[in-house]
């Protein structure tokens, strides 16, 4: 047997059914040629496995090989492997309910969340794992190396294999996120389920979608159906950059219904995948305001605004009716959305609004609130306790624990920071500022997304956050001591799409780079290396080729 550290592969890729990618260099002997042998060869498993060992043989899928599974926590992936050797091999498994067949799925109570074992011997395979994702995982692993063994001794053939193995493999970090900004562009049920898809295949396990925004209201909310018959349309977009004076001449605007939302959260769930929606507030908040005006500071008829970037009415968060409304907005979401986590956005937010507000002043004067900072801090204290009273948890941009990371913004170059403590329950979601407060939020004991902008933003070019860079992200501050590691949940990418009007556009800016966070999010340290994730890639860029997704040629 060949023991083997780097766990790559060099696979041709071949098509397969909506989103996984089956890929291996042929170089294994089937089971019942036992009498040969191979030269050792990496095995490309993307993201890379935390352990593997190569075999000397391979398991051959046959017609009529029956999985067998334990629990319902194996059905899915069961059923998820049935389907892919049926639609990539045309052989047909079976499922059967008892420890008989030579596809098994094992519970062992010892293993880890998320994490899985693999073991491929000539006569079975074995995935192993404690809970539905692991098993899941598992399934991606074998998948990945499936392969079709074309021609045998000068004789075309029509085997399926797969390597004899042993891996045994689990997540860095439990947070592994890509986000779509549906805001700016709404890109559409479809687009979201390929991106759904791929990361599946990636091991990503969060989609953050963002929903709402200045530029418009993407989600139904029955209660008030003005934000999306108002809120989800503008007459026309700012195009080529901000303050380029230039417009698209067309109106833009689409949302989702909710039962659209339903179909595409109980999609990503059978993916393991858990959607993370995203409510602005108190900024970011001109659609809403655009559909109603009595939810915004200014008492001003607004429309959806044309131009992207910063937008200066604020809700009123000094008013019973609108805390209500946005209380009802959340009830909704919760019985659309079951993730723990809920996102509530925070950042941007300007202060001249309701600085300049009488009513609010006299607010901040009766209830002691000395800074616009800690009004959003209490407001945003007062939000976190009706999640948390609901059975959910709070997250936001980290401008919510109260600091000034804009000096940089003319109209923000003042602010006071806040005095007033944030909940200690809310994940903060870092994207901008210091690395200091990042670790020093950690050390609070805060629970930290670290989305670090420069290093993460997938709306920056390719000579801004080159591949390279992509991979080389570490969302664990240089100089945080180790016992406050756990408080780093992980990491996020984000697709910000001012500038990227079509799912095209999302495409290039989005893949490969996305390959390169998976393996940021999942892969030890230790096992990371670019040449060999490099290898890798360029079969997914063929798999990318099949589905005609638009990607960046690029592998630097």
């Amino acid at each position: 047997m060949f023991e083997h550290n780097k766990s790559r592969i060099k696979i041709p890729i071949m098509r397969y059914n909506a989103f996984i990618v089956l890929f291996l260099v042929l170089l294994f002997s089937s089971c019942a040629e036992k009498n040969r042998t191979f030269l050792p060869v990496e095995i490309n498993i993307l993201p890379k496995p935390s352990k593997l060992t190569l075999g000397e043989f391979s398991f051959a899928v046959k017609e009529g090989d029956k999985v067998s599974i334990e629990s319902d926590d194996q059905q899915i992936a069961a059923n998820h492997l049935i389907d892919l050797i049926g639609n990539t091999t045309g052989k047909i498994l079976e499922l059967e309910e008892k420890n008989s067949g030579r596809i098994i799925f094992r519970f062992v109570e010892s293993i880890q969340s998320e994490a899985y074992q693999l073991d491929v011997n000539p006569n079975q395979i074995i995935i192993s794992a404690s809970e539905a994702a692991g098993y899941f995982y598992g399934v991606q692993s074998l998948y990945q190396l499936l392969t079709h063994e074309s021609v045998s001794h000068g004789v075309e053939s029509n085997k399926w294999l797969v390597p004899c193995v042993t891996i045994e493999d689990s997540p860095r970090f439990k947070w592994r996120a890509y986000m779509l900004d549906e805001s700016r562009y709404f890109h559409g049920e479809a687009f979201v389920k390929q991106i759904l898809d791929q990361m599946a295949l990636l091991k990503m396990n969060v989609f953050h979608w963002h929903l709402v925004d200045d530029a418009g209201w993407r989600v139904e909310i029955k209660k008030y159906p003005l934000l999306t018959k108002v809120g989800a349309f503008r007459t026309d977009s700012e195009i080529e950059w901000w303050g380029s004076g230039k417009t698209s001449g067309e109106a833009h605007g689409g949302f989702y219904t909710q039962e659209q939302i339903k179909d595409i959260v109980a999609y990503a769930a059978q993916r393991n995948i858990t959607v993370v929606p995203e409510f602005e507030m108190p900024g970011h908040s001109s659609a809403a305001i655009a559909a109603y005006t009595w939810l915004g500071t200014a008492g001003e008829d607004i429309d959806v605004p044309v131009k992207f970037g910063r937008h200066y009415d604020n809700y009123d968060v000094t008013k019973p009716e609108v805390e209500q409304f946005i209380k009802d907005v959340f009830l909704e979401l919760f019985e659309l959305f079951p993730s723990k986590v809920i996102h509530i956005g925070g950042d941007e937010v300007g202060y001249k609004v309701w600085e300049e507000s009488k009513h609010v002043q006299e607010y901040m004067k009766e209830n002691g609130i000395n800074t616009s900072a800690d009004l959003q801090i209490a407001f945003t204290n007062k939000i976190s306790k009706f999640i948390e009273e609901n059975g959910r948890r709070m997250m936001g941009w980290n401008e919510i624990l109260g600091k000034n990371i804009h000096h940089g913004f003319e109209e923000k170059k003042d602010d006071k920071e806040a005095e007033t403590e944030l909940a200690k329950n809310v994940v903060v979601h870092f994207w901008k500022g210091d690395l200091e407060l990042a670790t020093d939020a950690a050390k609070k004991g805060y629970d930290i997304v670290n989305s670090l902008h420069s290093n993460t933003y997938l709306d920056y070019n390719y000579k801004s956050i080159s591949l390279q860079k992509a991979y080389s992200f570490n969302p664990i501050p240089e100089g945080l001591e180790e016992q406050y590691h756990e408080n780093i949940l992980g990491f996020g990418c984000q697709m910000w799409s001012e500038w990227t009007p079509t799912n095209k556009d999302v495409e290039h800016q989005t893949f490969p780079r996305i390959a390169a966070y998976a393996e940021v999010g999942w892969t030890q340290l230790k096992n990371k290396d670019f040449e060999s994730f490099k290898q890798a890639l360029k079969k997914f860029q063929s798999h990318w080729d099949d589905l005609g997704i638009n990607y960046a040629k690029v592998l630097e």
